[in-house]
């Protein structure tokens, strides 16, 4: 299954605010919520999802948190 289409909910205004959560659409159809994410540390657009896997997709939230997480920014 490729994911055709992904939607990412808004940017909280406050802290107790639910975090942004990616969803997708798969190309049999079934819709998918994935994963929120802190958008003051990673982001995401839709367009990264299209054409992924459900594994691939889960794997770039890992990538941009690793990156994120080696950038130094955290002490």
């Amino acid at each position: 299954m490729k994911i055709v289409s992904a939607t990412i909910t808004g940017m909280p205004q406050t802290i107790v605010q639910p975090m942004p959560v990616v969803t997708t659409t798969f190309d049999n159809g079934e819709t998918r919520k994935l994963f929120a994410y802190y958008p003051d540390e990673i982001s995401f657009t839709a367009d990264e999802f299209i054409g992924l896997t459900l594994s691939e997709a889960r794997a770039l939230k890992v990538r941009k948190d690793k990156a994120w997480l080696q950038s130094g920014i955290i002490k």
